[in-house]
């Protein structure tokens, strides 16, 4: 992971000749701290400093800045590009889908969950290809409707290359659940090129959509591994934000990994 971060960063600010103060903390250090909170989702005052280096402070700054940098976007692309290289994405049939997580510290795009008694909440959506490899990931409101961000899910996936001729930036098959049955993002789908595969309310379950739309239910379990993601701290959306990068990035260099 640190070799594809390390040419992401921004460039360290210059240490002044006089009275330069204490070295900086490697960046390396810094990430094994964030990513440390994501997996564990312990406070980042109680970063255990021996074991990563630095203390919780540094690797909370540290994302505060290559959050505002866009690293995390960037990272998560690089890897989409290598694990197309590698024949490993299917992105004919892509699946999307939204998840509740509750936020104690309320902040931006936060509101009254309809299925956690009106309590302070935010939803995870991401769009997965046929494997389950989230291809893009937002962050809205507890109260907002799935299919809102049916279309900001497919503008937020990033053109993919890997292999010659054009990028690939949407699917041929869109799958859903019955929460995006509305003919207007329909035609909208077709309108971009896309055939909507979408559950219909009022219709038996034996539609057979489950079997690809499993793959974007194993895509939450994935990213709520991480127990910094099962419940929102952050008050910034942007931080939230920046760390479900950062897991989707590392579920993509696992599917990577495994596959030699």
């Amino acid at each position: 992971m640190w070799e594809r971060v390390a040419p992401l960063l921004p460039p360290a600010p210059e240490r002044r000749h006089r009275h330069p103060g204490r070295l900086r903390v490697p960046g390396r250090a810094a990430l094994a701290g964030i990513i440390y909170v994501l997996r564990t989702g312990v406070a980042w005052r109680d970063v255990p400093a021996q074991a990563v280096g630095c203390s919780g402070v540094t690797p909370w700054r540290r994302l505060w800045d290559w959050t505002e940098a866009g690293v995390w976007p960037r990272l998560h692309t690089a890897l989409l590009t290598e694990l197309r290289r590698a024949d490993l994405l299917e992105l004919d049939d892509c699946a999307v889908d939204g998840s509740h997580v509750r936020a104690l510290n309320g902040g931006d795009r936060v509101g009254p969950s309809p299925v956690d008694c009106a309590r302070p909440g935010s939803k995870h959506h991401v769009i997965v290809d046929r494997c389950g490899t989230p291809l893009a990931v937002t962050l809205t409101g507890g109260n907002r409707r799935d299919v809102t961000q049916l279309l900001p899910l497919l503008d937020a996936t990033p053109p993919i290359r890997g292999l010659r001729g054009r990028p690939r930036r949407r699917p041929r098959r869109l799958f859903a659940d019955r929460g995006y049955d509305f003919d207007k993002y329909r035609r909208l789908l077709w309108k971009r090129g896309i055939k909507s595969m979408i559950a219909r309310r009022g219709v038996a379950r034996s539609s057979g959509l489950g079997k690809v739309r499993w793959a974007v239910e194993r895509a939450f379990v994935w990213l709520h591994q991480f127990k910094r993601l099962r419940t929102r701290y952050e008050r910034r959306a942007d931080l939230h934000q920046g760390l479900l990068g950062l897991a989707c990035s590392i579920i993509c260099l696992r599917r990577l990994r495994t596959s030699f």
